[in-house]
């Protein structure tokens, strides 16, 4: 369940210009990979971590299994 709009157009505007930036890539890997460190940049300090994965738990999960060894375990 995504709560807004707004966030959704937020985090692919991110997605346009981290890729954008970049101009092309060689591989499909080298694709992923950035925007694998633009989600991961999304909150940069840490500080949001909670409640970030609270709102995004269903796309978490999903990420956890497509990046398997990635994504941080929530330390609660």
């Amino acid at each position: 369940m995504v709560y807004s709009t707004n966030a959704i157009e937020s985090i692919h505007a991110r997605f346009r210009r981290s890729v954008r930036a970049r101009g092309h890539f060689p591989t499909e890997n080298a694709a992923l990979k950035c925007v694998y460190l633009t989600v991961r940049s999304l909150d940069p300090t840490g500080k949001g971590r909670q409640r970030w994965m609270n709102r995004w738990k269903q796309p978490l999960n999903a990420f956890t299994v497509t990046f398997e060894g990635r994504i941080l375990k929530p330390s609660y």
